[in-house]
């Protein structure tokens, strides 16, 4: 099987997404090593190393993705046995021309605690989890956006993505068992109705789902799942309160979906 090396003087984050999105549209299989923070030649040595021998192991040409800033282990890693696919030399020259600036490389400036979103990220995702699953109601006022639906259905886990990618104060309220004979909006809810963003999930998934944390019970019936998305998406309609199904879509799609249908802006950058 193929090497793929995701390799940075900084988190490797930014080498590890472009690498992956690159790879992710071909239709086989790699080993993936990903190495952050190679910064003195000594360690740059030995990721060459490493790379060299995988090499010799596979007998396949390692694809070696970096963005590295500093020149003199930039060329140490580019003297490996790998193909290189240096991310920052590609583009920095073409968009010095474009904007007629110089690049100022500096490492860690991406994905560093002195970016200026730093503590809007942590505020956010200290945010998500004192308001998940309804737990502080009274807290909504500082909310971006209040994801509801019945459990299990992808709340949770999307409101911590937009709190640490987006810096977007996500609040998850549930409808559950007890709402279903009569279900309508909460009046907390009605307060901040511009604010709520609906999940939905197919019915069977649902089971599926909630048959790996309580199977054999009502809860992860195939008749209680279909009653519960039922009654929801029909309040969502009633109350014209915008929402997706989650079946088919990763917690990074969901996220990306919420932030365009809401036109909430990310605080990161």
């Amino acid at each position: 099987m193929r090497a793929a090396f995701y390799i940075s003087d900084g988190t490797a984050i930014t080498s590890e997404v472009f690498g992956h999105a690159l790879l992710s549209l071909f239709p086989t299989q790699f080993e993936h090593f990903t190495i952050p923070f190679v910064e003195t030649l000594e360690k740059a040595s030995e990721v060459r190393e490493k790379i060299n021998r995988e090499f010799k192991r596979s007998g396949e040409t390692p694809l070696v993705f970096h963005t590295f800033v500093n020149p003199d282990i930039r060329e140490i890693i580019d003297g490996c046995d790998g193909v290189i696919y240096n991310f920052l030399e590609h583009f920095v020259t073409p968009l010095e021309n474009q904007l007629g600036i110089k690049a100022k490389p500096k490492a860690h400036r991406t994905h560093s605690i002195h970016e200026n979103s730093y503590d809007n990220r942590i505020e956010a995702v200290n945010y998500a989890l004192a308001n998940d699953d309804g737990s502080n109601i009274s807290d909504y006022e500082h909310a971006d956006v209040i994801l509801v639906g019945v459990s299990r259905s992808g709340k949770t886990p999307s409101s911590l993505y937009l709190a640490l990618q987006y810096g977007i104060k996500a609040a998850n309220y549930p409808f559950t068992d007890d709402d279903m004979d009569e279900l309508k909006l909460p009046v907390f809810l009605k307060n901040h109705k511009k604010k709520l963003f609906g999940l939905t999930i197919d019915p069977l998934r649902l089971t599926n789902i909630r048959d790996g944390r309580m199977s054999n019970s009502k809860y992860a019936s195939s008749r209680q799942c279909r009653m519960e998305v039922r009654e929801v998406e029909k309040l969502y309609k009633q109350e014209k309160i915008p929402f997706l199904n989650t079946t088919n879509f990763s917690v990074e799609e969901i996220s990306a979906k919420i932030m365009l249908e809401t036109g909430l802006h990310r605080h990161k950058y």
